[in-house]
């Protein structure tokens, strides 16, 4: 049987090879997930052209169809985001709308195109808003078909009207590291459960 594999999609504002909190955490859980085993890659998204709309090709140069690609190949979604005025990155939500356009595709056997697909998130930033972000991203990948582990979600929120970011910390705290170690283990779990017992077909 071949490895689980995993992308993670940092949704960071900041270009290549800018630093980025986003990125940092999700290479942490990537880190992790090789550990399991699990083959990794990671998508800087605002480093690509990816359109407005919600049709899986925009046209125009359009690259979603080639993340799109990816996400398809992957057992486990990562989606990690920044914390902008409570609220997660317009890069993020560039790629919860592009998402849209599967709730009408199917795959061999009929059914959604992300089921038996698992997802998990990771949120940063000095200012409140983890719960809401990570409920936000949550509802849109369950609707599109993803299935949500227990304690899938990792956030870190700095101390409030500070320019501290994750970035700047010299080491992982522990309850942090805690909810990273979950995450992964039962992203890990479920999406061997799945590979086993796929969602059944509807009849």
């Amino acid at each position: 049987m071949n490895s689980l594999t995993a992308l993670a999609l940092t949704c960071s504002l900041k270009p290549s090879p800018a630093r980025s909190s986003s990125e940092l955490i999700a290479e942490q859980l990537l880190s992790e997930f090789r550990e399991e085993g699990v083959s990794c890659s990671s998508i800087r998204l605002v480093d690509h052209d990816i359109r407005p709309g919600v049709e899986i090709d925009m046209g125009g140069g359009d690259q979603w169809p080639r993340i799109r690609a990816q996400i398809h190949n992957a057992d486990i979604l990562l989606v990690s985001t920044p914390t902008w005025l409570g609220q997660m990155s317009s890069v993020a939500k560039r790629a919860l709308e592009r998402l849209d356009a599967e709730l009408s595709e199917t795959d061999d056997r009929g059914r959604p195109g992300m089921f038996d697909k698992v997802a998990v998130a990771a949120v940063v930033g000095n200012e409140d808003g983890a719960h809401a972000i990570v409920a936000s991203l949550f509802q849109a990948l369950n609707d599109c078909g993803f299935s949500i582990p227990a304690q899938g979600c990792t956030y870190w929120n700095g101390e409030a009207m500070t320019p501290r970011d994750y970035n700047d910390l010299e080491s992982v705290p522990r309850a942090v590291a805690s909810a990273n170690s979950t995450l992964v283990r039962n992203a890990v779990h479920l999406a061997k459960v799945l590979r086993q017992q796929p969602y059944p077909v509807e009849d």
